[in-house]
């Protein structure tokens, strides 16, 4: 699973990420050690930057940059990238987002299509774990209506390609809430147009299926694993 976090950064992580992407558009790749020279430190700060933003590795951080197809994504048959989406299961992830969740007092999902219904289902669990207020809504207009600076708002999505979210991220963060994108497939796109984004596997469905036609197993998988850990009784 990929989480790219840019409010994880601090000041020289995020000057490392302005340095890195402004070099990128004059050259057509950056080899780690030049990255360490043009930023003024270690192979290693970069390599720990790297991870600390969400990626792998610094080879993955860089398809990023380039806005290219990084070479994990592959298109396999369901239960083939089911299986590894198990056999990879980073529960650091699972922690980030109950951690998250933690911190606020009211809860937004918002899903569009089939999405929605997942949210729906999601709502009453967490609500029964959380105690919590919890909505889940279908339009991001009724989104916004609700949130404020106690608010946040989770977006389930499988590819986030079918509408795009700059609305209703810029109005919740206006009204002091926070959001985060919870993305079946991982999406380059997304990741630094939003501050908080769980990039859940680095597979792909059937190419030949709009985003509603594909399943959201992974999304139900995932957010099972972080009712399963809110349930948990404090230590």
């Amino acid at each position: 699973m990929i989480r790219i976090d840019f409010d994880a950064l601090n000041p020289l992580e995020r000057k490392i990420h302005a340095t890195l992407k402004a070099e990128s558009e004059g050259v057509e790749a950056i080899p780690i050690a030049e990255a360490a020279r043009l930023c003024s430190c270690s192979p290693s700060k970069i390599s720990k930057f790297s991870k600390k933003l969400g990626f792998n590795s610094y080879r993955q951080y860089l398809d990023f940059l380039y806005d290219r197809v990084a070479p994990e994504v592959v298109q396999t048959s369901e239960l083939a990238r089911l299986a590894h989406f198990i056999e990879g299961f980073d529960n650091s992830k699972v922690d980030a987002l109950v951690e998250l969740i933690g911190t606020h007092d009211k809860l937004m999902l918002l899903g569009y299509g089939p999405s929605f219904h997942c949210a729906e289902y999601f709502e009453y669990r967490l609500k029964t774990c959380t105690g919590k207020m919890v909505v889940a809504v279908a339009d991001e207009l009724l989104a916004t209506s609700m949130t404020d600076e106690n608010t946040l708002l989770l977006v389930l999505t499988v590819t986030g390609s079918f509408k795009p979210f700059d609305d209703v991220y810029h109005d919740t963060v206006e009204k002091g809430g926070e959001m985060a994108l919870i993305v079946e497939e991982y999406n380059p796109d997304l990741i630094e147009r939003y501050g908080k984004v769980f990039c859940l596997t680095d597979q792909v469905q059937c190419s030949e299926l709009q985003p509603f036609e594909k399943n959201r197993t992974v999304l139900f998988i995932f957010l099972e694993e972080v009712v399963r850990k809110l349930m948990r009784p404090p230590r």
